[in-house]
């Protein structure tokens, strides 16, 4: 297939034009048009529906189009990663984590690497879901609990706790549990068990769910259990690193927390030497240790 032809397919459909699409690319209107109707002859397929407001891509445009876009996407990192120097960073990293980590710990402090590295892209992936490193469905990864993928470089960054937690004005309302047996009147909000987490985690949850719960609300994240909780829907099970970014909930039943739940980074073998990877890796790093020296503080 021409590469050239793929390349101008794919600036009209990210243009919805072929006139600005020309212009992007430095070409005539009709210098595009010519190479997009080489291109549906050569596939025997119409790639776009022609429309007073524009271009509309066909379903056979649209499934070109994905692969025209992984294809600029790779390209990007490649070019990025062969132009990695001692004394440049800048490129896309493509960063993975759980939504509640990424939104609430991670993107707050993303600002100071931008400060540091102005030309540093980071596209935040945000879902429960582990993807794959060595597939190249990210670069780098904070995960929950030990990556178990080969050819992977792995940092345990840090340890978290999960416990329970309540808004002041769910316990005046309900009554603030002294035992186990206490929680089963109230409503427990946590991670369903059917979600992907880490053992520890897991295993409280199962735990509490066997105390003859009253009633239960149970969400795919923790940032939605934080939002529930924070409005009143009932008792949270929530790791210590979230509640310390809300500082209005209560330790309910202090007692009652999971076992250590490691945090790591990880990133493929073959990125160990990509400066993009060790600037990112190294600011997680002093921002952890920085958020441990204001909670002595």
């Amino acid at each position: 297939m021409d590469w050239d032809k793929l390349r101008i397919f794919h600036a009209v459909a990210d243009a919805g034009s072929l006139t600005h699409a020309g212009e992007t690319l430095n070409l005539s209107q009709s210098a595009v048009s010519r190479q997009i109707r080489g291109l549906e002859e050569a596939l025997d397929a119409h790639l776009f529906h022609r429309h007073a407001r524009g271009l509309i891509l066909t379903e056979q445009g649209e499934l070109l189009f994905d692969a025209t876009r992984a294809m600029a996407k790779r390209l990007e990192a490649a070019t990025a990663r062969i132009r990695d120097s001692e004394d440049e960073v800048f490129g896309e990293l493509r960063v993975t984590t759980t939504t509640a980590f990424g939104t609430l710990w991670l993107a707050p402090r993303l600002a100071t690497l931008f400060a540091r590295y102005p030309e540093l892209k980071i596209d935040l992936m945000l879902e429960e879901r582990v993807l794959d490193l060595p597939m190249r469905e990210a670069d780098l990864a904070i995960r929950m609990k030990e990556p178990s993928q080969a050819d992977l470089i792995r940092k345990r960054l840090m340890s978290v706790r999960i416990a329970l937690y309540a808004t002041p004005s769910y316990l005046a309302r309900a009554g603030t549990p002294e035992t186990l047996v206490d929680l089963g009147q109230h409503r427990l909000v946590c991670q369903n068990p059917a979600t992907p987490q880490a053992a520890a985690s897991a295993a409280m949850v199962q735990s509490l769910l066997g105390q003859a719960i009253r009633s239960t609300l149970t969400v795919n994240t923790y940032f939605g259990v934080l939002q529930a909780v924070l409005g009143d829907a009932g008792i949270g099970v929530l790791p210590d690193y979230i509640t310390r970014e809300a500082p209005e909930l209560v330790r309910v039943l202090p007692e009652v927390e999971s076992g250590e739940v490691p945090v790591f980074l990880a990133y493929p073998e073959e990125l160990r030497h990509s400066k993009r990877v060790a600037a990112f890796r190294d600011f997680v790093l002093e921002e952890i240790v920085a958020d441990r020296r204001s909670r002595r503080g």
